[in-house]
């Protein structure tokens, strides 16, 4: 019998690659959007709908049932309360994916699964003032409003960063971009600094896994194992796919973030917080979840921006890397230093 999924989203990056996953494996896929952003997969029964309006749910579970519902657009606890009140008897297993900034102390301490959310307890002690705490608020609250209404039927899936083909953030884009244009490119803090982001594709295959053998109520942290990659491989690598002739300036963090660089956002994927990537993902990978090379996803990712199909969100890539001007003086201070 053919596995049938809904997938909440299914226009664009994440949830699209999730549709196009489940195609891949023969399953009849139904996504739900409003129509307005991206494209819908070749192959899909796309319904549309606005999922903050309960009519819309009401006739989109009336369509059911599905062996199982992944929701990669719940991006507010009101939304997934209503999506997962509406859908509760509409699919045997609910796939919901939520991000590390849920846990109270993300980005300042080492976490598991265990660990307490924003949902649970106050913020980590002296939380730094540019991390977006009320994000993780809400998406702590969403999980909460997810596990009320579905109690053992729900997996959480808690991504690090993910990247990938089709990242309308900006983060890996950017990169790609300045390291093709070439020269000094300042490059952040140290250059053994690992990082743990992972492919949207790998995602996609886990959720699909669980989807599909999920049988109690289940959280899981996405992120890649222990010394994937580094910041030095991950902008090396930028420098190979692109064939460009840039050459890495590193910079020390203190010195950058004394003359006003920003972590995360201008100098995307760095960040001085020791919590950043020391999120662990060792259940996930003990339940069959697999990260392919950071090299492929850049690799990939270049061949997305180049073939014109490039298309990030242009009101969160506006805060996404380092202007010209900024990256000059910058280099120019550390050369004088």
């Amino acid at each position: 019998m053919t596995t049938s999924v809904l997938v909440m989203g299914g226009s664009h990056f994440l949830g699209r690659t999730v549709a196009v996953e489940a195609l891949r494996r023969g399953w009849s896929v139904t996504v739900f959007n409003r129509g307005k952003t991206g494209r819908n997969p070749d192959g899909v029964h796309a319904i549309q709908g606005d999922r903050t309006n309960q009519k819309d749910l009401v006739r989109l579970a009336g369509i059911g049932p599905w062996d199982a519902v992944i929701d990669t657009s719940g991006m507010s606890a009101n939304v997934v309360d209503l999506a997962t009140q509406a859908l509760s008897e509409a699919a045997r297993r609910y796939v919901y994916v939520s991000t590390v900034s849920v846990y109270a102390g993300w980005p300042l301490l080492p976490l598991t699964e265990d660990l307490p959310t924003l949902a649970e307890a106050e913020p980590a002690s002296q939380m730094p003032g540019d991390v977006v705490v009320s994000y993780g608020v809400d998406k702590a609250a969403a999980e909460k409003a997810a596990q009320t209404n579905l109690g053992r039927a729900l997996t959480i899936l808690r991504p690090g960063v993910i990247l990938g083909p089709e990242e309308y953030v900006g983060r890996l884009p950017w990169w790609l971009r300045r390291v093709e244009r070439g020269g000094r490119v300042l490059a952040p803090g140290n250059s053994d600094q690992t990082i743990a982001p992972v492919d949207s594709r790998d995602v996609a295959v886990f959720a699909c896994d669980r989807a599909q053998v999920g049988r109690e109520a289940e959280i899981f942290n996405l992120t890649a194992p222990k010394n994937h990659a580094t910041m030095e491989s991950l902008l090396k690598t930028c420098i190979d796919v692109t064939g460009s002739d840039a050459n890495l300036e590193w910079v020390e963090a203190d010195f950058l973030l004394h003359h006003g660089a920003k972590q995360w956002t201008e100098l995307p994927l760095w960040r001085t917080y020791p919590g950043t990537w020391s999120v662990s993902g060792v259940r996930a990978q003990d339940a069959g979840f697999v990260c392919r090379p950071l090299s492929e996803t850049v690799a990939d990712t270049w061949s997305w921006v180049v073939s014109g199909e490039d298309a990030v969100d242009s009101e969160r890539a506006a805060h996404i890397g380092l202007a010209r001007e900024k990256e000059a003086a910058l280099l120019a201070a550390w050369d004088a230093r």
